[in-house]
């Protein structure tokens, strides 16, 4: 039997009181979810921009889930092994935030780099070819950073504040997203002038590399990590990268039976979450393009900055409802907990009549979960009949209802589920909840003094996290290859809204069935299917 693993310190996190504790713990998601905005935002017209084809452009969005699949069940491993003094996951955050920000500078000024090299004959290949590897670059840095992000959270909150953590993770998503969003809608260039570039995507890769580096910078600085001094396998001594592939294999081939369900769910899920992410933001600008532009913006020069403050404006809309929805559905969801056998709320006597009473109404957070890819579907297949920007608007705006609940729901019943394996305080799962609720009533339970017999402290937090990414990336792959045959065949050439060049194989044309909305509609009818995975969670475990 493998000998139990050895810790030093306690986790804490600086703040007087919990919210600025849940906040500061969760700051870094925020510039994580920035970087990933100005990505999916900008990226696709910035490559058509450029010359490449839509169905080319898919292929290169392969960087995400290949990063994912490869990067975060790695880094996972590492992580949950490392015994540096620093913690297991503040080190991962910070190097991979310093090479994320290189790559977005590199990015953001493409040209300019190749055109010290190179004359002027070949700078257009080379031009799109470093776009695309400082692309990978970025997707493979900042996997490493979301898994430790992750991580660090589930690590250093008791299992009673696993929704909470999730719920705050959410906020903040929200908040990086209206932030990106924002300044996607702005003109930068009037804000910054010529100082951080002399064009849209300039600036807002400078900025994003800017807030990456001071959100990560600030959850670091306030979150201490248990240190771990022997995770019980030193025996076996350093793992090698052969040990390490087997090790994850294992893991992801022998899942509980709750993980592998909620894993399932993310699969089918994200097959329609891949294509909104990354195309949206195009789809509502050729939107705009094809039905409602002026002659004169068709004649702009940059169709790129033009598409993403379009796109942007529309894309606020749902992070303002994405952010709205996850400061107040926890108020009206009951946790995982609170469904367990034996659990018993006490409020103070005064609203105790109140309060029970309302709890019989509040909807399960997996039910939640449940309508929320309803929602989702019910949006995105409407998605080939647009022929507004303001519907459009409205379709991107509704999804932020779902994507709020997908960015809490998934990660809460993983956060449970890791600790009910890890077995930290060897209570029934109802019997955590009798005593979270002890601590937290007259007694408040402190993020910065978490008793060791309630912090969760999963060891092999950082595997099941990666391997619940496997199965958000493993969808992008599916989800790449649906959207490479539909540009194959309705849009074969450049993106007639947005290419500055005839292409021999452009239709010229914006009769017919946008490209990216039939990408949309099939990522609803995989929505569907999520749904009635979600249900299944609830006969697997009694959620």
């Amino acid at each position: 039997m493998p000998a139990a693993a050895q810790w030093t310190g306690k986790p804490s996190v600086k703040g007087s009181t919990e919210s600025i504790r849940m906040a500061l713990l969760t700051a870094s998601l925020i510039g994580l979810q920035f970087t990933w905005g100005v990505e999916m935002t900008y990226c696709t017209p910035y490559l058509l921009e450029l010359g490449l084809t839509k169905s080319k452009i898919s292929l290169v969005w392969i960087a995400g889930p290949l990063s994912g699949l490869i990067m975060q069940p790695i880094v996972g491993v590492i992580a949950d092994r490392s015994k540096s003094r620093w913690g297991r996951r503040r080190p991962f955050m910070v190097g991979g935030t310093i090479a994320v920000s290189a790559c977005l500078l590199v990015l953001g000024w493409t040209r300019e780099i190749v055109k010290v090299f190179l004359t002027e004959e070949t700078v257009r290949e080379a031009t799109i070819a470093l776009a695309v590897l400082s692309i990978y670059g970025i997707d493979f840095a900042i996997n490493a950073v979301q898994a430790s992000c992750r991580g660090l959270i589930v690590d250093t909150l008791p299992i009673p504040k696993q929704q909470m953590g999730s719920s705050w993770a959410s906020r903040m998503v929200a908040v990086g997203h209206l932030i990106g969003y924002g300044a996607g809608a702005m003109d930068l260039g009037k804000v910054f002038g010529p100082m951080l570039g002399d064009s849209q995507f300039k600036q807002l890769t400078a900025v994003a590399a800017i807030t990456l580096c001071l959100t990560v910078g600030i959850t670091s600085w306030a979150t201490t990590e248990r240190v771990l001094i022997s995770d019980g396998k030193d025996e076996e001594g350093e793992i090698g990268a052969i040990d390490m592939l087997k090790t994850i294999l294992k893991t992801a081939t022998n899942l509980p039976t709750g993980i592998a369900a909620i894993c399932f769910v993310q699969f089918w899920a994200w097959i329609g979450w891949f294509p909104f992410l990354f195309y949206s933001t195009t789809w509502v600008g050729e939107i705009y393009l094809r039905y409602d532009a002026p002659a004169e913006a068709k004649a702009s020069g940059d169709l790129t900055g033009q598409v993403g403050r379009i796109g942007s404006l529309s894309l606020i809309a749902f992070s303002v409802i994405t952010f709205l929805m996850s400061v107040m559905l926890p108020w009206f969801v009951k946790s995982p907990e609170e469904e367990a056998p034996g659990f018993t709320p006490r409020p103070p006597a005064s609203i105790a009549s109140f309060v029970i009473e309302v709890e019989k109404y509040k909807p399960s957070l997996l039910t939640m979960w449940t309508i929320s890819h309803c929602i989702f579907a019910g949006s995105m297949i409407m998605a080939p009949f647009v022929t507004s920007l303001r519907s459009a608007t409205i379709i991107v705006a509704v999804c932020g209802i779902s994507w709020a609940i997908s960015c809490w729901a998934p990660f809460t019943f993983l956060g449970v589920e890791i600790n009910r394996l890890s077995g930290t305080s060897n209570h029934s799962y109802g019997q955590i909840g009798r005593s979270s609720m002890e601590l937290e009533s007259p007694v408040q339970l402190h993020l910065n003094h978490i008793e060791e017999s309630h912090s969760s402290g999963g060891a092999g937090s950082g595997i099941y996290l990666g391997i619940m990414n496997l199965y958000t990336t493993l969808p992008q792959f599916v989800g790449t290859f649906i959207s490479w045959t539909v540009f194959s065949i309705l849009e074969p050439g450049k993106s007639p809204e947005l290419a500055k060049e005839a292409h021999p194989d452009e239709h010229h044309s914006t009769d017919g069935p946008n490209g990216i909305a039939v990408c949309l509609f099939i990522g609803a009818l995989s929505a569907g299917v999520a749904a009635v995975a979600t249900r299944r969670l609830k006969r697997i475990q009694g959620y």
